[in-house]
Order: structure tokens, then sequence, then C-alpha cells
């Protein structure tokens, strides 16, 4: 069984329902970022432990909340000494338009786990583009690098649709079956 960890930052949770949906494909365990930048008492410990981390962050203004920001920063005590040398990372984000410049906050993401010597797991899951698609189809956002979702800004978390939460799950289920399969 791989260990796996969602570590992520939501400011009005519509982050924190997708962290959600991604951890029940991979079986994983969630990880929040609070409102002020840090970790919960042993989370560090439980990155440490981890064979796979799932980072997520909506997108702000066109990158990761400066939560998610003072997270990665904090990582660099972790880098200095490659602490997560050669584990598995993945990625996701959430914005209320559907470009929402979210390629930019995914390729800080993955440049984040590049930085740490990480492997980084894409979506494997093409996407919805044909007529027929609908909102609530698998991958109708169109990620490649990493799972996109987006929520209008006058939405609640509650109202994000199916297909978002399918799409996560089965990102989720691929992280998962990866991690598993390094044994």
């Amino acid at each position: 069984m791989a260990n796996i960890v969602v570590v992520f930052h939501s400011g009005y949770g519509h982050t924190q329902r997708v962290a959600q949906a991604v951890a029940d494909g991979a079986g994983a365990q969630l990880l929040a970022i609070d409102a002020d930048g840090n970790l919960p008492e042993g989370g560090w410990e439980l990155l440490a432990a981890a064979d796979a981390i799932i980072f997520g962050s909506p997108t702000y203004m066109g990158g990761v909340s400066w939560q998610f920001k003072k997270f990665a920063d904090a990582s660099s005590k972790v880098w200095y000494t490659q602490g997560w040398k050669d584990k598995l990372f993945a990625g996701f984000t959430n914005s209320a338009t559907m470009n929402g410049d979210k390629v930019t906050t995914m390729t800080y993401l993955w440049t984040l786990a590049m930085q740490h010597s990480g492997i980084w797991v894409s979506m494997g899951i093409l996407p919805s583009n044909s007529k027929a698609a609908t909102r609530d189809a698998l991958n109708y956002v169109g990620g490649y690098g990493g799972l996109l979702t987006q929520s209008p800004s006058d939405a609640s978390p509650a109202e994000m649709l199916k297909g978002d939460f399918d799409t996560a799950r089965a990102f989720g289920e691929r992280i998962g079956t990866v991690a598993r399969s390094r044994g």
C-alpha cells in the first residue's frame, strides 16, 4: 500500500472539495495548509513519510495562493537535504474561469516538484473535446500536466460540477496506481 498525501490550500472551500475527491481516488490522506500558510503539527513528518505528494492550490491572480507559496518556501529546508528526492508528485488547481491562467499555477507546482528532484505524474486522461462533450464529461477543462477544475466566482463549493469531481477521482486513481506499482 502506497502512502500518498494531498497537501493543499483552499481559500473558499472549492479546492478543498477537489482535494477530497483526489484523495478518495488515490486512497490518500489530506493535509491542509491553514489560512496563515502553515501545516498542522506533524505535517512535515507526514510528507517525509509519503511515497507520493499531491500539491493543490487555487489559482489566484495567475499563480498559487500566498498560503501555498509560504508552504513551498518553507519546504526549502527539505530541499536542502533532498528529503523528497524520487518521490512521486502531481498537482491540481481550481479557478473561477475556464482558463484563469491555471497553466501558470500548474507550472509552478511542477517546478516545485522538480526542485525537490521528484517524479511528476501527469493526468493520463484525454480531454473531452468533441461536440458531444458536456461540462460534466471527464477532463472537460482539458488538463494534461495536472488536474484543472473550474467553479464560477459566485458558486458555492456545493455547486461545483460532477465532471470535475469524477475527473479528480480518476486522477487520484491514476496516481494511486502509479504509486503502488513502484512497490
